[in-house]
C-alpha cells in the first residue's frame, strides 16, 4: 500500500498529537515574544536597523550552538536536554517580562534577553525536532515534518497577530507573561511524552568536538545532504529581507501600527498554513525541484510587490501568497534533511539544517537593515528580490532528492577487525589498507567503481582515502584510509549503510578468482 500524502495520517499517533499540538502552542508564543520584541525596539528607537536586530538576536543563537546542540542530542538523554533548555527559557522569558512591566528594559536589555531565548531554543530544536517524529512510521516522517511546519507556520499567523492585540491594549510586558507561560506547556509535553532512548552501543560515545567534527564531514561528503544546505542557505539569506523588515513595511509604507504588523504576520502564517495542506501531494506530483524553484519566484515578486506598492489591502494579499512559497519551499528542505541521514547522525543533520536556514536568516536580517538604512526599504527589498528570483539556477549543480531507504538504513558488519591486541579507543592515527588482486583488462571499471567508496568513506569518519597500484603487479590495488583513532574507526564501521555494503559487494565482484579482499590495521606509533 502506497504511503498517504496526508498530514492527518501521522496526527493520528497519539504521541505524536500531543507533542505536535504542545509544540504549537510553544511556537505561538515564540511568535508573541518576537513581534512584541519588534515592535517595542521600533517605538524605543525608531530604528530599522535594531528592529531587524529582533530577528538577528532570535536566530544567530541557532547559527552559534544549533551543531554542538545536534551532537549532544546524538549522544546525550535528549528528554533532559529539551527539558533543560526549557526550564531557562522560562526564566530568560519571565525576567524579561519583568522588567518591561516594570519599565526597567531598554533596548540592550531587550535585545539580550531575547538573545538568551534564542540560545535556549537553539540548543533543545535539534533533539526536538529529530525525536518528535519518533512514534511515526519512516515513509510518513515528511507528513509529519509538513505538520510540524504547518503548526510552525500557524503560529507566525496566530502569535503576532494575538501579540499586536494585546501589545496595543496592556502593552509588550504582557505578551512576554503568556510566552512564559508557553514554554511550560512545552515542558509539560516532554516529560509526559518523552524522546525515545538512543539504542545501546558497545562502543564509547562520542565527544563533542569529535562529533561535531563527524557531523560537519558527513555533511561536506553527503551529496545530498550539502545540496540541501546550499539551497536552503540560498533561500534562507534572500528570504530573510522580508521577514526582518517586515515591521518597517508596515510603519512607513503601509502607515499602520503594531496591529497593521500584527496582521501582516498573520497573512504570512496564514498563507503558509493554506500551502502545508498542499504541499505533499504537490511534492509527489511534480518533485522538489519544481517546487522550490516556484517557491522561489513567486516570494521574489512579493518582496518586489512589498518594496513598490502602497495599497494595504494588495501588500496583505501578497504576504498570503509569500508565506505559502516560504511553506512550501522550507518544509521540502527540512524533510528531505531528515529522511537523507542515517539515525547516528540525524540529530545533527537536522542541526546543520538549522545553521544553515537560520544562520543565513539572522546575517540576512542584519544585512538587510543595514541595507535599508543606507539605500533605503525600496532598494533593500529590491535586491533582495532578484537575489531570490536567481535561486532556481542552483538546480543544476545542487540538485534536490530525498534519500531512499538503504542508503539511511545502517547495516549488519561483516566481521570483527583482525588485530592482535585491541588499541585503546584514543589510540590514533590508524590506517586501513584493503587488498584486492583483481581479473586482468577490468582495470578502468574498478577504479570507476572502487572511486565511488571515498564519498562514504570520508562521510563515516576517514580524514584521507586513496587507492595505489601495485607496480610490481599491476593487476594488484590497495585502497587506504585514515581514521583520527581506534574509536572513530570502530565507529565507522558501525555506520555503514546497506547501500554501502552493496557497493563494497559491487567492488568486491572484480576480484580474480580465488581471491579475497585482505585488510590489514597500522597504528601510529609515539
Amino acid at each position: 500500500m502506497p504511503p498517504s500524502h496526508s498530514i492527518w495520517s501521522p496526527l493520528r499517533q497519539p504521541a505524536f498529537r500531543g507533542l505536535w499540538l504542545c509544540g504549537g502552542v510553544f511556537f505561538i508564543g515564540s511568535g508573541m515574544q518576537s513581534m512584541a520584541a519588534a515592535w517595542l525596539m521600533v517605538e524605543l528607537t525608531g530604528s530599522s536597523f535594531l528592529a531587524a536586530l529582533v530577528q538577528t538576536a532570535v536566530f544567530l543563537p541557532m547559527f552559534l550552538l544549533a551543531l554542538p546542540a545536534g551532537v549532544l542530542a546524538d549522544t546525550t538523554d535528549r528528554g533532559r536536554l529539551i527539558s533543560g533548555a526549557l526550564i531557562a527559557q522560562v526564566a530568560a522569558s519571565a525576567l524579561l517580562a519583568v522588567l518591561v512591566l516594570g519599565d526597567w528594559g531598554g533596548p540592550a536589555s531587550v535585545l539580550f534577553l531575547v538573545f538568551v531565548c534564542g540560545c535556549c531554543t537553539a540548543v533543545l530544536t535539534p533533539a526536538w525536532n529529530s525525536s518528535v517524529v519518533d512514534p511515526v512510521p519512516r515513509d510518513e516522517w515528511p507528513q509529519a515534518i509538513t505538520a510540524i511546519s504547518i503548526a510552525y507556520n500557524a503560529a507566525r499567523a496566530i502569535g503576532p497577530t494575538l501579540a499586536g492585540l494585546m501589545f496595543a491594549r496592556l502593552g509588550a510586558g504582557w505578551v512576554f507573561t503568556v510566552t512564559a507561560f508557553t514554554t511550560l506547556v512545552m515542558w509539560e509535553s516532554i516529560r509526559r511524552w518523552p524522546p525515545r532512548p538512543h539504542p545501546p552501543s558497545r562502543l564509547p560515545a562520542e565527544r563533542l568536538w569529535g562529533g561535531t567534527l563527524s557531523g560537519l564531514r558527513f555533511a561536506w561528503h553527503s551529496r545530498m545532504i550539502l545540496a540541501q544546505l546550499v539551497r536552503v542557505t540560498a533561500y534562507g539569506a534572500a528570504g530573510s529581507a522580508l521577514w526582518a523588515l517586515l515591521p518597517v513595511i508596515a510603519q512607513r509604507q503601509l502607515g499602520t501600527g503594531a496591529e497593521g504588523f500584527g496582521l501582516l504576520m498573520g497573512c504570512l502564517g496564514t498563507g503558509a498554513v493554506a500551502s502545508g495542506l498542499v504541499v505533499g501531494r504537490l511534492r509527489a506530483r511534480f518533485g522538489l525541484d519544481a517546487i522550490v524553484g516556484a517557491s522561489c519566484v513567486a516570494f521574489s515578486g512579493v518582496m518586489l510587490l512589498a518594496a513598490w506598492v502602497r495599497v494595504p489591502v494588495l501588500v496583505y494579499g501578497a504576504m498570503a501568497l509569500g508565506g505559502a512559497a516560504w511553506m512550501a519551499a522550507m518544509s521540502i528542505f527540512n524533510s528531505a534533511t531528515q529522511a537523507s541521514a542515517p539515525p547516528w547522525v540525524r540529530s545533527r543533520a537536522v542541526a546543520l539544517h538549522m545553521v544553515a536556514a537560520l544562520g543565513a536568516f539572522a546575517i540576512g536580517s542584519a544585512f538587510w537593515g543595514a541595507v535599508s538604512d543606507i539605500a533605503g526599504l525600496t532598494a533593500a527589498l529590491t535586491a533582495a528580490s532578484l537575489l531570490m528570483a536567481a535561486g532556481p539556477l542552483l538546480a543544476r549543480p545542487f540538485p534536490l532528492r530525498v534519500g531512499a531507504i538503504h542508503e539511511v538504513t545502517q547495516g549488519t558488519q561483516w566481521d570483527e577487525p583482525l588485530v592482535a591486541a585491541e588499541p585503546s579507543p584514543e589510540a590514533g592515527p590508524v590506517a586501513v589498507e584493503v587488498g584486492y588482486r583483481i581479473r586482468t583488462g577490468e582495470d578502468k571499471a574498478f577504479l570507476d567503481t572502487i572511486s565511488r567508496m571515498k564519498a562514504h568513506r570520508r562521510r563515516d569518519g576517514a580524514t584521507f582515502w586513496r587507492v595505489y597500484r601495485d607496480l610490481g603487479e599491476p593487476s594488484r590495488y590497495v585502497e587506504r584510509f585514515i581514521v583520527a583513532s581506534w574509536a572513530s574507526y570502530l565507529h565507522q564501521r558501525a555506520r555503514a549503510t546497506v547501500a554501502d555494503q552493496a557497493l563494497e559487494v559491487e567492488v568486491r565482484a572484480f576480484l580474480a578468482p580465488g581471491e579475497s579482499a585482505r585488510m590489514s590495521h597500522y597504528i601510529a606509533e609515539r
